[in-house]
């Protein structure tokens, strides 16, 4: 070996020796940054109450959550009101997020935790919070869930093969670093009906129920004198008789309903509004709730509401009324009144909207007329098998056959009288 190639021999040493130690000390430095990241909070100290636009996307879905004067809204259901308390919970779940693993990925290994950028399989959600100019604020990329393996099911969900989630992989803005929480946000997705404050109609005490089918024989009409009255068949025919167990299946549509999402559909005729059923419900608390039914789709059906409030204007005394008693009826009387223009008001919220409401939840409620009634018995036919056309014919009971009286016993024999006595 000559000298030249000895220097050259020594030269790549060198450079071999700070090629090591520069690799060595950057990979302690990335140890100790990840060390000292464990526990500390993933967004910092994150200005929860200065958020008022939050974007979820993954791939095409996308949802925007608006804060407006008068509360949060889902952009993608026109503008529909969003549920408060789960926004309210994921920003404060966001502000306490906190490291319990961080690492260094490349991009190649990106796609394998489900944090890939673009609109693949692989692709991150991507969670962004915005202030009310619409500057970001924070921006979270929601990777693959952690799971866990053994144990006891954790609050995520139940164990299956792969275990049970108890974290999420995340990277926050464009850093390389992939962190770990202990969140794993299973309902954050970008699917605007999982957003929508579901509170809806609560229709309670009605007085009167009538539904005007397309096909006017089918129509009906329900009404009852009292809260605790029988329900009666407006213009029943003679041959109708309402069966009073049906009629309490449709007797008190709406008390406790919801929906499932909004439409976004705008022609009448896509959701089947331009024919619809109309169902019409006068409550005892002097409501009137008008609800127009669309046609069944996905086991949904198209509803839309209108409400008017018809309270009395003065209150008639009673006969005997003592006047003792007409400060207390009078007060009652005002705050009924209240009352129902309150719930007027409230309920008016929902008209702006279509809903899609379950078939199982408006199904009982649009009941044709003859399955109101009570049912016609079949008549039997003189060779015993059912006659529906034969009207219904009384059997003659068996003539009675009369029992002969046990005969008597022979009467007895006068007394022969005793003869007179002789003077």
């Amino acid at each position: 070996m000559n000298r030249k190639q000895l220097l050259i021999l020594l030269v790549l040493v060198v450079v071999l020796g700070a090629l090591g130690w520069f690799l060595h000390q950057r990979q302690e430095s990335s140890l100790q940054a990840t060390g000292s990241s464990m526990g500390q909070k993933l967004l910092g100290e994150l200005p929860v109450n200065d958020v008022a636009h939050i974007t979820l996307k993954q791939g095409t879905n996308e949802v925007n959550l608006e804060k407006k004067a008068d509360g949060w809204k889902v952009r993608e259901r026109k503008d529909y009101p969003a549920n408060y308390s789960e926004i309210s919970e994921f920003l404060l779940k966001a502000k306490d997020l906190k490291i319990i693993q961080m690492e260094t990925v490349g991009p190649s290994q990106l796609p394998k935790l489900s944090l890939a950028s673009g609109d693949g399989n692989n692709s991150a959600e991507i969670v962004t919070l915005k202030d009310k100019s619409d500057k970001t604020i924070k921006s979270l990329a929601l990777g693959k869930k952690h799971m866990k393996k053994g144990g006891q099911p954790s609050q995520f969900g139940d164990m299956g093969e792969e275990g049970f989630p108890d974290g999420r992989y995340v990277k926050v803005g464009d850093s390389d670093n992939v962190a770990v929480i202990s969140e794993a946000f299973s309902n954050i997705e970008p699917k605007p009906d999982q957003w929508l404050n579901k509170d809806f109609l609560k229709i309670e005490k009605p007085k009167m129920i009538a539904v005007t089918f397309p096909v006017a024989t089918n129509s009906w009409k329900l009404t009852r004198e009292t809260e605790a009255g029988d329900w009666k068949l407006a213009d029943a025919k003679s041959t109708e008789q309402l069966d009073a167990s049906k009629a309490s299946s449709v007797a008190n549509p709406l008390s406790s309903a919801t929906f499932n999402d909004v439409a976004t559909q705008s022609k009448p005729e896509e959701l089947g509004l331009d024919k619809p059923t109309v169902v019409s419900i006068s409550t005892f608390d002097d409501l009137t709730y008008t609800l127009k039914v669309g046609a069944k789709t996905n086991e949904n059906y198209a509803l839309m509401v209108t409400v008017a409030a018809e309270p009395a204007k003065t209150r008639i005394p009673g006969k005997d009324e003592k006047p003792e008693d007409k400060a207390k009826l009078d007060k009652e009387f005002t705050e009924k009144q209240k009352k129902t223009e309150e719930k007027a008001a409230q309920d008016k919220n929902f008209e702006n909207w279509v809903y899609l409401v379950s078939n199982w939840t408006l199904d009982p409620l649009l009941k044709e007329r003859g399955q109101l009634l009570v049912e016609k018995k079949e008549a039997p036919k003189k060779d015993g098998t059912a006659n529906s056309n034969a009207p219904s014919a009384s059997i003659a009971p068996e003539p009675s056959v009369a029992t002969p009286a046990a005969e008597a016993p022979p009467a007895a024999p006068a007394p022969t009288p005793s003869p007179a006595p002789k003077n």
